[in-house]
């Protein structure tokens, strides 16, 4: 996931990996392996090099704000059908009790 933002960003910034690996003082190899998912855990040191080098902070590499602001959206929208359910007199067993149906249901579909 990693390696697929950063290479998103570098695309953006319009760099090539031997240029993004100038400006950050690391092995082009490495940013390879990073961005083509065959290394997956890079150091901090590394994050913190490509992020000044791209021009972002270490959040915006790690997180994809788009999605983000989608998780967030979900949140709420879960949030406001919950509150919906208890303002209805939905009890919390009544919502386990659909919960446990639905996946029986959903098991016995075939």
């Amino acid at each position: 996931m990693i390696g697929k933002r950063i290479h998103e960003l570098r695309l953006q910034k319009k760099y090539s990996i031997t240029e993004l690996a100038e400006r950050a003082g690391v092995a082009k190899s490495y940013i390879s392996n990073i961005e083509r998912g065959i290394m997956s855990n890079p150091s901090i040191q590394f994050l913190e090099k490509v992020a000044e080098s791209l021009g972002v902070s270490m959040d915006d590499l790690i997180n994809d704000p788009v999605q983000q602001e989608q998780d967030e959206k979900l949140d709420r929208q879960w949030y406001e059908l919950i509150r919906e359910a208890m303002a209805s007199g939905v009890s919390k067993e009544d919502f386990r009790e659909f919960l446990e149906f639905n996946k029986w249901k959903m098991q016995n579909k075939n």
